[in-house]
């Protein structure tokens, strides 16, 4: 088609890894069998290998089926496709023949392990093959063991190494394929399976997700009562598991749907006349908390019951919402299958102007319209439209076909409805958030203190507080301390030792020493003076200052040195006295404590003096402060910690306090 470039519509290549992003909460998977890696990468596959892949995939489907029969997906259910060689659609592989398939999990992670825990049955039961998953973020079987992975395992290194093979996780080592491509890595976990296999603490993380499937797919499963319309009633009837789209047409509404949602043609014909019935619909937990976390009014021919009987309204505003977003998906599949656009040619589309086919035109202008109806006819023309439009129409052509058979309220009027489950884990999942942080919370501490332990040089050893002790180095706090005050500490705090420059404060500490002493020296004359008062002694502050001024620039001499240590002698003694009353001076250990405690048999007078004149042992005081504090943080976060850990510093746990 002229206008169209024939290299621009290669359809295979929309979806590729390199030309589209992935699609959000999706999980990835492709299967290899062990058969493929012995055939000719050809155009078209050998009639022995597709045949046999379809037998495979035949085998698969049924291995699954009862796991998947009553399991209930958020947005798509499980699905495998065969690859279509020469250009595969998948993410996986351009040349190998396999299985694989995706599916968008949305806000529903059980969704995700769910898979998880499929693709894990179908490796164990079938030992020939190796299977590839990953999500948007990435390899989230390495995200999941992230504490346990060893150091050289990196985001840029991981492709193509990490497999599921026989029900273990395997990971191609770095020192045995570098850069490996697919079929290297295949080959060499087939034919080096105990190299390959990941470390048990790896496969303990990852499989600990999924130990308590397929019984938890059942626990996330919920049953309510619901009141809705008679053909509400007949399509989840025989569809039950159009109740998924029934949940994503009204928790993705729009503007644009909502005024489907207001006419409501399908499913409320009649209006206020329609009659409402009972019925039990089965749905999982998260489509249950999207349904009734959200507020929403019902439409003005929508029959709601009284208010004053609240069970009643209970159910229908239940009902009520996924009859309008059962309406709202039906009009939305309705018109986007006779379009045959969605998603496939919003991606066809990104790809043309990227390739530069509207050539920088704005949209709206008349070449940018022309070459817009250009590319539409050809997509019309083409079988991705028509796979797409098919697709995208099922379920309208299912529910169509369902309200066609004959229906009536007596129908489900007679039949007995069970209770709806308890949703109590709605309101009461903290504890059960908390219990998974606090989980997190070990692992990464355990992960840490290995890391440390590692750096430090020291052995793993058990605890034992004489080992400890000797090892922490007790006598370095202070002195550590004191460098890191000295080296660190200004008028803005005290910050991580990093080639730090501290000129921004020019302090002469002499000098303000000297005029600290001057102004003292003068208090102490005016005190000492004959009944002159205070007034007197100066005029003002500024000729104090200048009096000062002159004997402070002199150069220091004896004199003056004699009268530093008097002021310190003075300075020292006058907060003795003020600090005599209060017990403070007990809480310090001053030097030649324990010689002293030696020697109690001597005088009370004797001991009295020595107490008096004794001094405080700052190194030991600021070791003991930081113990006590050290020790009241009880393992948690403190400020102790922070500051002994800037100092390079670590503390053993006291182990006596608990008990081991």
């Amino acid at each position: 088609m002229a206008g169209v470039p024939e290299s621009d519509l290669a359809f295979s290549d929309i979806f590729s890894q390199k030309n589209s992003r992935l699609p959000d909460d999706t999980v990835f998977y492709a299967i290899f069998p062990d058969l493929t890696l012995n055939s000719n990468p050809t155009p078209t596959p050998e009639p022995s290998l597709s045949s046999s892949l379809q037998s495979l995939h035949l085998q698969i489907l049924e291995t699954l089926s009862p796991f998947t029969t009553d399991y209930l997906w958020q947005h798509e259910s499980f699905t495998l496709s065969l690859s279509s060689l020469p250009k595969p659609s998948c993410l996986c592989s351009s040349h190998l023949p396999h299985l694989h398939g995706k599916l968008r999990f949305g806000d529903n992670l059980d969704d995700e392990w769910f898979t998880l825990f499929l693709l894990f049955k179908i490796s164990t039961t079938f030992p020939s093959l190796s299977i590839r998953v990953w999500d948007t973020d990435g390899e989230f079987l390495l995200i999941e063991a992230a504490f346990h992975l060893p150091r050289w395992l990196n985001p840029e290194n991981s492709p193509n190494r990490v497999f599921i093979r026989q029900g273990h996780i395997h990971i191609v080592p770095k020192d045995r394929l570098s850069s490996p491509n697919l079929s290297d890595s295949l080959r060499f976990i087939i034919n080096h399976s105990e190299e390959s296999q990941a470390s048990e603490s790896i496969q303990s993380a990852v499989k600990k997700r999924i130990l308590d499937y397929p019984e938890r797919a059942q626990r996330n499963m919920h049953q309510v009562r619901v009141r809705v319309p008679v053909s509400v009633a007949q399509v989840l009837k025989h569809e039950p598991c159009l109740i998924s789209l029934a949940v994503e047409g009204f928790y993705d509404r729009d503007i644009d749907s909502m005024k489907y949602a207001a006419k409501m043609e399908k499913f409320l014909p009649k209006g206020r006349e329609e009659a409402l019935v009972c019925v039990a619909v089965k749905m999982s937990r998260a489509m249950y908390a999207q349904l009734v976390q959200q507020a929403f009014q019902a439409p003005k021919n929508y029959p709601m019951p009284n208010r004053s009987d609240k069970v009643a309204y209970g159910e229908a505003e239940l009902g009520l919402k996924i009859t309008c977003g059962l309406e709202m998906m039906y009009q939305l599949r309705k018109r986007e299958g006779l379009e045959g656009k969605g998603r496939t040619w919003e991606a066809y589309k990104e790809s043309l102007e990227r390739s530069g086919y509207f050539q920088g035109l704005l949209p709206g202008s008349k070449e940018y319209q022309r070459l817009m109806h250009n590319a539409e006819e050809y997509y019309r023309n083409s079988s991705l439209f028509s796979r797409t439009s098919e697709m995208l129409s099922a379920p309208v052509k299912r529910i169509d076909e369902i309200l066609a058979l004959p229906h009536s309220p007596d129908e489900f009027s007679g039949q007995e409805v069970p209770p709806s489950d308890d949703d109590s884990w709605l309101y009461n999942g903290e504890d059960e958030l908390n219990s998974a942080l606090l989980e997190r919370q070990k692992e990464m501490d355990l992960y840490n203190s290995k890391h440390k332990k590692k750096q430090n040089g020291q052995d793993d050893t058990g605890p034992s507080s004489s080992s400890n002790v000797d090892e922490v180095g007790l006598g370095d706090i202070a002195k550590t301390m004191q460098d890191f005050v000295h080296k660190v500490s200004s008028y803005k705090g005290a910050e991580v030792p990093e080639n730090r420059n501290l000129k921004e404060v020019d302090l002469d500490v002499d000098r303000f020493i000297k005029d600290m002493e001057s102004v003292m020296k003068r208090q102490g004359f005016e005190d000492m003076g004959s009944n002159v008062d205070i007034e007197d002694g100066s005029s003002s502050d500024f000729d104090l200052d200048e009096s000062e001024d002159e004997s402070d620039i002199a150069e220091p001499s004896e004199d003056n040195e004699e009268e530093k240590d008097t002021f310190m002698h003075s300075y020292s003694d006058a907060m003795n006295e003020e600090l005599k009353p209060t017990s403070i001076a007990k809480s310090f250990v001053r030097a030649n404590e324990q010689a002293t405690k030696k020697d109690e048999g001597t005088s009370n007078a004797t001991e009295d003096m020595d107490e008096d004149f004794t001094p405080v042992d700052v190194d030991v005081n600021l070791v003991k402060s930081f113990l006590d504090s050290f020790s009241s943080q009880q393992g948690l976060p403190g400020p102790a910690s922070n500051l002994l850990g800037l100092m390079g510093v670590q503390l053993p746990h006291d182990d006596k306090k608990k008990g081991k």
